[in-house]
C-alpha cells in the first residue's frame, strides 16, 4: 500500500504544481483566517479519490473535508488523516516549503504516513514496520547529541514562547528555518535535533511526519512528556508539543 499511498501523494503533488506556475491561486480565508486556494482544493479532490480506489477502505479526514462529528469519529479504530497541502503560506510566497500529507492512524498513533514536497521532489515515506526513507535511501534520526543544538523552527508561526523554552535549555542552539511539516521530516532525516513548536497546530498538520519521525527513530511528545495522539477529542487542535 505504501507504493500506492506515494502515487496519490505524488499527483496530488503534480496538481499542487500546476497551479504553482500559473498566476491564478485564488485565495481565500477560511474562518481562523488561515488561507485557502485553488490548489488545496485540488489536491483534496486527488487523494480522496485515490484512497477511495485502495483495496484496503478506512473512513478519510482531510483537512478541507472536517465536518465530521466526534461522535462518529470516536467509533473509527483506522483512518485516514490527510492534509492536502501543508504549507499555504509558503506555496502563496513561492518558496517551495510546502508538502502533501498522508497518514494513516491506528487507535491514536500514527503508523504509516508520506510526505511529498513537490518543489523539492522530497518524498518522505514512514511505516512502523518497515522504517523511514527519503526518496527510498533509508534515514534515521541523529543519535549523538551536538554540542551546538539545531533547532528547527517555523518560517511564518514564531512564538515568544518557543523562545522563552530555548532559552531554558541551558545549552547553545542555532536556528533552522522550515516550513510546513518539512520541520518534523528534518529531525527524522538527522538534519535538525529539536522542533519545538508551542503554538498551534492542528492534528492533519502533524501526523505524516509524525509517522516518518516515528519510523526514523524519533518520537512527538506533548510538553508534559506524553505521547502526541490522535482523534482523542472533538477539537482538533494539537496540544504544544516537542519532536526530537
Amino acid at each position: 500500500m505504501l507504493k500506492e499511498l506515494e502515487q496519490i501523494a505524488r499527483d496530488a503533488g503534480a496538481a499542487i504544481m500546476e497551479i504553482y506556475n500559473s498566476d491564478d491561486f485564488d485565495v481565500q480565508l477560511k474562518g481562523d483566517d488561515s488561507p485557502l486556494t485553488k490548489a488545496d482544493l485540488a489536491a483534496h479532490r486527488v487523494i480522496v479519490d485515490g484512497l477511495s480506489q485502495l483495496n484496503e477502505q478506512y473512513p478519510i479526514l482531510s483537512e478541507e473535508s472536517a465536518d465530521i462529528s466526534w461522535d462518529k469519529r470516536q467509533q473509527w479504530q483506522r483512518y485516514w488523516l490527510v492534509d492536502p497541502l501543508d504549507g499555504t503560506k509558503e506555496f502563496i510566497k513561492r518558496n517551495g516549503e510546502f508538502t502533501v500529507n498522508i497518514a494513516l492512524i491506528e487507535n491514536g498513533e500514527p503508523v504509516m504516513g508520506v510526505v511529498y514536497a513537490p518543489v523539492l521532489d522530497a518524498m518522505y515515506v514512514g511505516d512502523r514496520a518497515n522504517g523511514a526513507t527519503l526518496n527510498d535511501t533509508p534515514i534515521q534520526i541523529e543519535q549523538n547529541t551536538p554540542e551546538t543544538l539545531r533547532i528547527v523552527g517555523s518560517r511564518s508561526h514564531a512564538s515568544q514562547e518557543t523562545t522563552d523554552w530555548l532559552e531554558q535549555l541551558g545549552k547553545p542552539y542555532e536556528m533552522v528555518p522550515m516550513g510546513s511539516s518539512l520541520k518534523i521530516c528534518l529531525v527524522a532525516e538527522g538534519k535538525a535535533d529539536i522542533y519545538p513548536r508551542l503554538g498551534p497546530t492542528s492534528e492533519w498538520d502533524t501526523a505524516a511526519a509524525h509517522a516518518v519521525l516515528n519510523a526514523a527513530g524519533g518520537s512527538i511528545t506533548t510538553v508534559d512528556g506524553e505521547p502526541l495522539r490522535y482523534n482523542q477529542k472533538d477539537s482538533f487542535l494539537n496540544p504544544y508539543f516537542i519532536a526530537r
